[in-house]
């Protein structure tokens, strides 16, 4: 436990050393920032034009359902590009450099330099993640609006473990080369199918397949959890992937250990 705390608190150390880390959640920050105060000026003008009709009998819009929900599904978009920024470096940067031999070399296990290296970025996707819960959480305060709170606080649980769960993924892909332009590329690409993985179920007749495919889409899970629907699926989805990315880093470390 103390290898694995001395390779996170390094991590972090060398994200916050270098100015990659503060570029990445600076614009995440600007883009959540963006996206939400628009679709609140979209939700403002809707507003506006279904009060200039008061003969026609229409329901009052949900904010948590045009705005929160549409902000939470953005912001995974988002990820989908910031998140391999933050794992290029975490392993292939290590083999350029060549201190990825010190440290397979070292008594340290690889399980343990993984799951060090995957802290340190769950750690800085926490605090980017943090950083744009003020969003939402000013609607609730200052709007005038009524604001669900509760499906605020899971949709933001639902988007740190879509976080947790791409952080993973594109760190599995980054110990599969050396070059972090190629695992910026290709953590992209990934976690891109990754995200529309549901899309083919929506020409599909119900059935497993779809059901399926459903399941493993993130958006999915994000869509219920935003609207208030916790279960231990959704939770036992995200360990799922955490832990195949995790397992996937192992064995392609592990290769490159006894290379």
């Amino acid at each position: 436990m103390k290898s694995v705390k001395a390779i996170a608190g390094r991590e972090i150390l060398s994200f916050f050393v270098s100015p990659v880390a503060y570029f990445v959640i600076a614009g995440f920050v600007l883009l959540a920032g963006y996206f939400f105060f628009n679709l609140v000026l979209l939700f403002q003008h809707m507003l506006v034009r279904i009060q200039s009709m008061p003969f026609v009998q229409q329901e009052a819009p949900s904010v948590n359902r045009w705005v929160i929900e549409s902000f939470y599904q953005t912001m995974v978009v988002v990820l989908v590009f910031l998140v391999p920024m933050l794992t290029m470096r975490t392993i292939a940067e290590e083999k350029r450099r060549g201190t990825f031999e010190l440290l397979v070399t070292s008594p340290l296990s690889v399980g343990d330099i993984v799951i060090g290296k995957y802290l340190g970025i769950a750690f800085v996707l926490l605090v980017m993640n943090t950083l744009i819960l003020g969003f939402p959480l000013l609607l609730v305060t200052l709007s005038g609006v009524d604001v669900e709170l509760p499906p605020i606080l899971s949709g933001y649980a639902g988007l740190v473990g879509i976080s947790l769960a791409f952080a993973s993924l594109s760190m599995a892909v980054s110990c599969f080369t050396e070059n972090q332009i190629v695992a910026a590329i290709s953590g992209m690409v990934t976690l891109l199918l990754f995200y529309v993985i549901h899309s083919p179920a929506q020409a599909m007749d119900p059935g497993v397949v779809s059901s399926v495919l459903n399941y493993l889409s993130p958006i999915m899970q994000l869509r219920d959890l935003v609207r208030g629907v916790v279960s231990l699926q959704s939770i036992a989805y995200f360990l799922s992937v955490i832990s195949m990315g995790i397992f996937l880093s192992q064995r392609a470390l592990e290769a490159y250990r006894w290379r």
